[in-house]
């Protein structure tokens, strides 16, 4: 795994009240659920980066109120089409 330093102030931390530790923790499942609402990652890929099993990450999700399945309207046509 490659270390990524980055550079916060110190008054930041309190913002959500967590330690840089839980801090950084938190900024990476914000980003990893951002880009999986955005489309830009797939949800393996969204766990992996926030560092969570697939399930906390749903339930990650949820926390934050973005829906665990993504769908263009395109791929939801498709799947619709393909329906039995």
């Amino acid at each position: 795994m490659r270390t990524v330093a980055i550079q916060l102030p110190e008054t930041v931390f309190s913002a959500l009240r967590k330690n840089p530790e839980e801090f950084v923790q938190e900024m990476r499942i914000a980003a990893a659920v951002k880009w999986y609402e955005l489309g830009e990652i797939s949800q393996a890929k969204a766990s992996e980066i926030s560092g969570l099993t697939r399930a906390e990450f749903i339930n990650a999700l949820a926390r934050y109120q973005v829906d665990f399945m993504q769908y263009t309207d395109q791929e939801l046509a498709e799947e619709l089409m393909n329906a039995d």
